[in-house]
């Protein structure tokens, strides 16, 4: 990695179907880590997680698309970029993304690989499956997005590793179970130790 980046974690704790108050959530956080290069939110951090049913109702993907837009724009003003999960349509499909805003604009999305649909989850009905992601060039180093599930297995990382990925970010945006910080680090150690022998 040629670059060396700060990296910001915003627990920004969103609200279902508050995309107003959620954005203004970030704006704040943003604010606060005005020494960051990139600021990365929780997965669906802009509608909040998770959102079921009110993710198809076009007016509001439409209010989702307009504040996404608006948190870009705000990026140009030389502060830190934002990684920000959303609903995203792209063409007749809507898809769990994980969009990087800087410099005034979207400079990137990427798609959630690997759906899950068990438990609380039921995101095959709601969300369409994206290809695997490429890298994301950032400020010259080569990001892999993996949004949540996409790191419980090796496809998604292994994938990232061949194709050049230097840094793995892995926005979340599960409901809260006791266990379940320990069994991310154990997961985030055994994709970075994969994405490493590469």
């Amino acid at each position: 990695m040629n670059a060396a980046l700060t990296v910001g974690l915003a627990q920004v704790n969103p609200i279902v179907g508050d995309i107003g108050g959620n954005a203004a959530r970030i704006r704040t956080l943003r604010r606060q880590a005005a020494e960051c290069d990139l600021l990365v939110c929780g997965e669906l951090a802009l509608a909040g997680y998770p959102p079921e049913d009110l993710v198809l109702r076009r007016v509001f993907q439409e209010s989702v698309e307009r504040e996404t837009h608006a948190l870009a724009e705000e990026t140009a003003d030389g502060g830190p970029a934002l990684l920000v999960g959303a609903p995203w349509r792209q063409g007749d499909r809507l898809h769990n993304a994980a969009l990087l805003l800087d410099g005034g604009r979207i400079a990137a999305i990427r798609f959630k690989y690997d759906l899950p649909n068990y438990g609380v989850f039921d995101e095959k009905r709601v969300f369409a499956a994206g290809p695997l992601p490429d890298p994301v060039v950032f400020r010259g180093a080569n990001l892999g997005i993996m949004i949540c599930e996409d790191m419980w297995t090796p496809r998604v990382a292994a994938h990232l590793a061949e194709v050049g990925a230097e840094l793995l970010v892995v926005p979340n945006g599960s409901p809260f179970e006791t266990d379940k910080p320990g069994i991310r680090q154990g997961l985030a150690a055994e994709r970075a130790t994969e994405i490493d022998r590469k």
